[in-house]
């Protein structure tokens, strides 16, 4: 009797290297081929066992166009809803907006803006700005800060004086009373819409010198619709 190995050959007969431990349809159909091949010719294949073999392995392709189907519906969905976002963020232009961030994006051509509030006085707030990988770029400090909305400029350089390279960044604020407590300021800003841009298929917002993810806008009114209180 014949041992037939489960595990996939080439042409010589020797072990195929795949990606995956799971078998695929022509893996499946190349053991089928191998077992017909070398079944025992006095006990050949019934008929019956024939049949399910391909009704096993039509199951199988079915389940691979299936998955197959899944995934384009599903890269699809993702091109009309990012389509449907950049169309709704150009309506946005004029508009005041609210919104809450945790970055901002350097592009080389304009220093970005970081705006915050505070709900109380601050003698000092310290902005430390890291890169994608966690390390700190540069660190900013304001002092003498009023409850309000405020911003600070950030000339896009690290802590050498060497410009850094365009790309996002993370912002962690941190605010120091006059007694020495602290308290984290709120990374936020209500302002208008003056321009709209397109990155990697997401749209951004620029608003007062900084750029909002569209999904970073907590509100949306008409001009004058939000105080610097709300």
């Amino acid at each position: 009797m014949t041992f037939i190995s489960p595990i996939p050959t080439d042409s010589n007969g020797q072990p195929r290297k795949t990606g995956s431990m799971s078998l695929g349809k022509d893996d499946f159909l190349q053991l089928l081929v191998k077992k017909l091949q070398y079944q025992d010719p006095l006990n050949p294949m019934q008929d019956e066992d024939f049949i399910a073999q391909l009704a096993q392995f039509s199951s199988l392709e079915q389940m691979n166009n299936i998955s197959d189907g899944i995934s384009e519906s599903n890269q699809w969905d993702l091109l009309q809803m990012q389509s449907l976002n950049n169309t709704m963020a150009s309506g946005l232009i004029g508009k005041d907006i609210k919104a809450t961030y945790d970055g901002v994006y350097v592009d080389g051509e304009s220093d970005p803006v970081v705006n915050y509030r505070t709900t109380e006085y601050a003698q000092k707030i310290t902005f430390v700005i890291k890169d994608a990988d966690g390390n700190t770029v540069v660190t900013l400090r304001d002092t003498d800060i009023e409850a309000g909305t405020h911003s600070i400029e950030w000339d896009g350089k690290d802590s050498l004086g060497n410009t850094v390279p365009e790309g996002s960044y993370t912002i962690e604020a941190t605010a120091t009373k006059s007694d020495g407590e602290e308290f984290t300021p709120s990374l936020s800003l209500i302002g208008t819409v003056s321009a709209i841009s397109y990155r990697n298929g997401a749209a951004y917002l620029l608003v007062d010198g900084s750029e909002i993810s569209l999904g970073d806008v907590t509100a949306v009114g008409e001009p004058g619709a939000f105080t610097t209180e709300d």
